[in-house]
């Protein structure tokens, strides 16, 4: 079969090249439509308990995470001229599209009775902008007496203030975000150079923006990075232009190809599918080395360049087949996550994968047809000494220290097992950020001075129509409250309670001792002074925290940005506490929002990626039986791929990097690329017994001289490659571009080392 194919590339070259123009021709008219990501990406499924309950919420009552917080240090706040200046820029934010609200000191709502109306008004406290300091001052008397306001728009105690900017919910999850958060900052800048003042920006909708920013910058710089590192390398190991030339050219080609892929599928580009791009040019350079190096050896052997290409194709293409579909399986098995950020990339990568592949294998014979014979330089490296020298000495070493080997990796192998037994598992709602970033620094301000910028709701369910009004039920809205007081990462509550607390204030002519909650005969009073609804509706501004009904209400907080384990330690505390006030057989109480959703994401995605290692390690496993058709062959295959594993695993534990999405992606990632060099070994050994005539220690030794070189070249260049994502700014894709190189290298190790061993041992009473 490989001749048939090899001989059909051979012959229509020319024809190959027209189709693949026209089809590159396609995809790239249709990459230009690839879209960005702007949305949080859900990693439960539809169909998860916690899933239907947040989605639920959000029907009841809008995005909860669409709001931008604004803060600043500023003693001379209260100065006419700084005053002045921060309404202004409040004006001019209210002003941008996507804005519906701005509160700060400066747009701020204060509930007064109206004792001829017998109602409550919602005044603005700054009816216009001030032109005296006296009028100032009166502002901030007034503004400081509020004390729901405290720790919201002001903290009194860190003598910080905050601006709150609410955006329509078209605009949280959208490309309209990007002009939205550009005016914004760009008034911001404005306003702090002019008074010298750092403005900290946060909130989930800036985050998002943000990140996605970042991504696309990262993208495009690790793309042409890859490619100079890969280049660097193939003309270091081969000292020719044109060897070079035809393989950047393959993987430029293969990235077009993906991004044609990702619009035809309706994908988007994420943080995962942002990595493929350099992932495909690390793999397509690797399976041209492999090319290559046989390439240069044929034609050494016969010193004809078509049966060189025609040898290559038969005697590489089935290895190279069989190495990047394991590597495709590796990626397809992230499709049983059914996480919508790792179901597009695993569909992508594995398609991808395997066409780059294709590409390799049709376009590097068809491009080394038309040029000159190799000689001089570019294929020096095969008879290098130093080269030649190490891979004799590492095969006298494989022959005669077994024993050594077996030892010192059993040791090893040890401490790694119990290192590994110290993971842990963790991750936080905002993960990826590198704590020397100004937005990981943005929102530590906000814990410091609000609590925190990621959402923790808790819906309480009455059961019952204009159950959420009544006396005793605010009691216990505010019995909760004190208990979520005594956890530090909470932020001060929003909920139905601070607003009839508000009202009994302004019931009081707006002394701050009486904002608490009032007794049964001042609730009745002051219900009487409550406005009605318009045609059973209540205000947009109320919607939010009650619905139509009056029948379920919720409680709003902002958490610090902890850990899934601190997290799952919370809403376990709490929910006894909560089952007390609100029993189950009278209400339906729910604990939900963004880090909700978070934590059993973290939880279920680890699950299911802990499976699809599974699923990825039996395929291959099962791949291997059907190639070599021996189960011992298949277990010598299979351990050398295990042990970097392990080894990976033990680093973990012993510098203490949890397990979590990005962790766990590693080892898939790099069982799938590492048993690459065990494929092309095992197949030259297997060449070589039937030259040796079934002499083992000569096909063990004779297949070290020929894959070796190839092995730590393709390693090199992996390495090297994966190396560049060390320098992201995320933090998952940093940790990926440090385990995974130390996974390779390891693995290069074992199949250079362990594997002939393993061979060896394997095959001792036919030796």
């Amino acid at each position: 079969m490989w001749n048939r194919i090899a001989n059909y590339i051979l012959k229509y070259r020319v024809l190959n090249l027209v189709i693949i123009s026209f089809v590159l021709i396609f995809l790239g008219l249709n990459a230009f439509n690839v879209k960005m990501g702007h949305s949080i990406a859900n990693t439960l499924p539809d169909t998860d308990t916690t899933m239907i309950e947040y989605r639920q919420f959000l029907e009841k009552y809008g995005e909860d995470g669409r709001s931008i917080f604004v803060g600043m240090y500023d003693d001379q706040l209260f100065t006419l001229e700084h005053f002045q200046a921060y309404y202004d820029l409040n004006g001019k934010i209210r002003e941008i599209p996507g804005v519906t609200e701005c509160l700060s000191v400066t747009r701020v709502y204060n509930l007064k009775k109206n004792d001829s109306l017998k109602k409550f008004e919602l005044v603005q406290v700054v009816k216009q902008r001030p032109e005296t300091q006296e009028e100032v001052d009166a502002i901030k008397d007034e503004i400081m007496s509020l004390a729901m306001y405290d720790k919201l728009l002001f903290n009194t105690e860190k003598h910080s203030t905050m601006m709150l900017v609410s955006l329509e919910d078209e605009y949280v999850s959208s490309k309209k975000r990007t002009e939205l958060v550009a005016s914004l900052r760009s008034f911001l800048d404005e306003y702090g150079k002019a008074h010298g003042i750092e403005m900290h920006i946060s909130g989930m909708p800036y985050i998002r923006e943000v990140t996605t920013q970042k991504m696309v910058k990262e993208i495009v710089g690790f793309t042409f990075l890859s490619i100079f590192v890969a280049g660097f390398i193939l003309f270091l190991f081969f000292r020719s232009w044109r060897p070079l030339v035809s393989v950047v050219a393959i993987v430029l080609i293969s990235v077009i190809y993906m991004f044609g892929i990702m619009v035809l599928l309706g994908f988007e580009v994420t943080i995962l599918t942002g990595v493929l791009p350099p992932l495909l040019i690390i793999i397509g350079v690797e399976n041209s080395i492999f090319m290559l190096n046989k390439y240069h050896r044929e034609y050494d052997l016969c010193h004809d360049k078509m049966q060189a290409l025609n040898n290559v194709i038969v005697r590489i293409g089935p290895a190279n087949f069989l190495t990047n579909v394991t590597t495709a399986v590796s990626f397809a098995s992230f499709i049983i996550t059914r996480n919508v950020l790792l179901v597009p990339f695993g569909i992508l990568a594995s398609i991808c994968i395997m066409l780059t592949y294709m590409l390799t294998m049709v376009l590097l014979p068809t491009f080394f047809s038309y040029q000159k014979n190799p000689e001089g330089k570019s294929v020096n490296y095969m008879n290098s000494p130093q080269i030649n020298y190490i891979m004799t000495k590492i095969s006298n070493f494989v022959l005669s220290r077994k024993r050594v080997v077996y030892a010192v990796l059993g040791v090893l192998l040890l401490l790694c097992t119990f290192s590994a037994t110290k993971m842990s598992t963790s991750g936080r709602v905002v993960d990826d950020i590198s704590k020397r970033d100004k937005l990981y620094k943005d929102i530590m301000f906000f814990e410091e001075n609000v609590g925190g910028v990621m959402p923790f709701e808790i819906s309480i369910d009455t059961r019952k129509p204009k159950g959420v009004m009544n006396a005793s039920f605010i009691r216990k809205v505010q019995q909760l409250q004190d208990t979520l007081a005594l956890y530090p990462e909470f932020s001060e509550p929003l909920s139905i309670a601070e607003v009839v607390k508000f009202a009994r204030q302004g019931f009081f002519n707006g002394k701050r001792e009486h904002y608490k909650i009032p007794n049964n005969n001042e609730f009745g009073f002051i219900m009487k002074y409550m406005p009605e609804t318009k045609n059973g509706e209540l205000p947009k501004i109320v919607t939010q925290y009650i619905d139509n009904q009056m029948q379920s209400t919720r409680i709003s907080v902002q958490m610090a940005n902890v850990t899934t384990p601190e997290i799952d330690a919370i809403s376990r505390s709490l929910k006894p506490q909560i089952d007390k006030i609100f029993p189950k057989e009278k209400y339906d109480v729910v604990m939900t929002g963004s880090a909700m959703v978070t934590l059993q994401g973290t939880n279920y995605l680890i699950v299911n990626l802990s499976h699809s290692l599974l699923l990825a390690f039996i395929v291959i496993a099962l791949l291997m039986a059907i190639t070599f058709r021996r189960f011992k062959m298949v277990v010598i295959s299979l351990i050398p791929n295990l042990i970097p594993l392990v080894f990976t695993a033990g680093v973990m534990g012993m510098c203490g990097i949890p397990l979590k999405m990005s962790t766990i992606l590693v080892f898939s990632i790099a069982l799938g690329i590492s048993v690459d060099n065990t494929i092309h070994y095992l197949a030259r050994y297997r060449l070589q017994m039937k030259i040796n005539n079934y002499d083992i220690k000569k096909s063990v030794m004779a297949a070290i001289m020929e894959t070796g070189p190839s092995m730590i070249y393709s390693a090199s260049v992996l390495i090297c490659g994966f190396l560049i994502f060390a320098f992201s700014s995320f933090g998952g894709t940093k940790i990926v571009g440090f385990l995974v190189p130390f996974t390779l290298l390891i693995a290069l190790i074992t199949n250079i080392l362990v594997l002939p061993a393993l061979v060896l041992t394997f095959n001792r009473k036919k030796i």
